[in-house]
């Protein structure tokens, strides 16, 4: 009788691990720069922690490519570096990419600003025409890249029509899927090729380091590794090593945040100070029916816009006691930022508008704080909000 595969928390916690050192319950970290490499017969077998492949890396690559079940896995020294070296390895100048709008905007920015300086042109396609996706293919058009949940605005387009078409065109599909984590989505299973994320977020949980990860097939996953080692954005020891052990909690944090993030949501749709919510698991959504299909969970963001002006944004923000001011997401705090202010703020005024995103709009990245907390904590500085403004 063949034994089963081990479910996600199991990989989580086992993926990786052996064999022990020593017999170390957990992986220890691997101070070392350098190792004996006398049998390496090329630069890219040498053991050095540019090259990616001390203990600690090769620990880490093996989990993560548990999790997404692909054959292969490679972390990075940031998300954005995973993002780049995947995306420098794959398109040349002359070549031509698709992609999602309302992407961050960090991913925006390289795309049609440090891309374009080289030669690569791009399409933005329209999520809800995919009988048009086909009318913006070139024969230059090399892959189509998207995100499983949008940042800020939580949208969620229908990825296996995405993956779908870029295998019926022979396009390589990427996607960023920081928002959703393997808890709630292995795109690898719905088609896609190359599964990247922001591994400062979510796979490490506790806003205490910087790192990224691809995963996918072997062959590509070895081409952006030859990239990514001379390009140097490697992850140190003591990073994986948190990073490791970040990913062992995983599957709790994510069920715990998507069921605070959902209870949050359905408050402030219903609170009269709230104009607007972002989040697929609300009914009310545009995308909640295919979320709901999708994923196991509807995730730890959402978004939302006041009933009032920009002054009283600024109020509820100084009125919150729990949440932090403060970029980035997916750690054990809850955190809120203006996207206009932050991961946005490099986009033109008309471009942040035209992809819906207004001034004054509150990203939350919901964290590990008690719901019944979260809510209260909203409460109050919403009425403090309303009260200054109607005074």
């Amino acid at each position: 009788m063949s034994t089963p595969s081990p479910r996600l928390e199991t990989l989580l916690v086992h993926a990786g691990e052996e064999p022990r050192v020593d017999g170390a319950v957990t992986l220890p970290v691997f101070q070392s720069s350098t190792y004996e490499s006398g049998d390496a017969s090329s630069y890219h077998d040498l053991r050095y922690i540019r090259l990616n492949n001390t203990p600690n890396h090769r620990a880490l690559h093996a989990k993560l490519a548990a999790l997404e079940g692909t054959e292969s896995a490679l972390v990075f020294g940031s998300g954005m570096a995973a993002l780049s070296t995947m995306l420098l390895t794959l398109l040349r100048p002359g070549d031509h990419l698709l992609a999602q709008p309302g992407l961050y905007g960090g991913t925006h920015e390289l795309i049609v600003k440090d891309l374009a300086a080289l030669g690569i042109e791009h399409d933005f396609l329209d999520p809800d025409d995919p009988a048009g996706w086909d009318r913006l293919v070139r024969p230059a058009t090399r892959l189509v890249h998207c995100e499983a949940i949008t940042n800020p605005l939580v949208r969620v387009i229908d990825l296996p029509a995405l993956a779908a078409f870029a295998k019926r065109r022979g396009l390589i599909a990427t996607i960023d899927a920081t928002f959703a984590t393997p808890v709630n989505f292995r795109p690898a299973a719905h088609g896609f090729d190359l599964v990247m994320h922001s591994a400062t977020k979510y796979l490490n949980g506790h806003s205490d380091i910087v790192a990224g990860s691809v995963a996918g097939p072997a062959a590509l996953v070895d081409a952006i590794r030859h990239k990514l080692n001379h390009l140097g954005a490697a992850l140190d020891p003591h990073a994986c090593f948190l990073l490791q052990r970040g990913l062992k909690t995983l599957a709790v944090r994510v069920r715990a945040q998507n069921q605070s993030a959902l209870a949050l949501a359905e408050h402030l749709a219903a609170h009269p100070a709230v104009a607007r919510v972002h989040y697929p698991g609300l009914p009310s959504n545009p995308d909640h029916a295919r979320a709901r299909a999708l994923f196991q969970g509807f995730g730890g963001m959402l978004s939302f816009e006041l009933a009032g002006d920009d002054a009283a944004v600024e109020r509820f923000l100084a009125a919150l006691r729990l949440p932090i001011v403060a970029p980035s997401l997916g750690g054990p705090e809850t955190l809120v930022t203006l996207p206009a202010r932050s991961s946005h703020s490099g986009l033109d005024p008309s471009a942040r508008r035209a992809q819906g995103i207004a001034d004054g709009l509150v990203r939350v990245s919901v964290g590990l704080e008690a719901a019944e907390d979260l809510l209260e904590d909203f409460d109050q500085a919403l009425s403090a909000a309303r009260v200054a403004r109607s005074g």
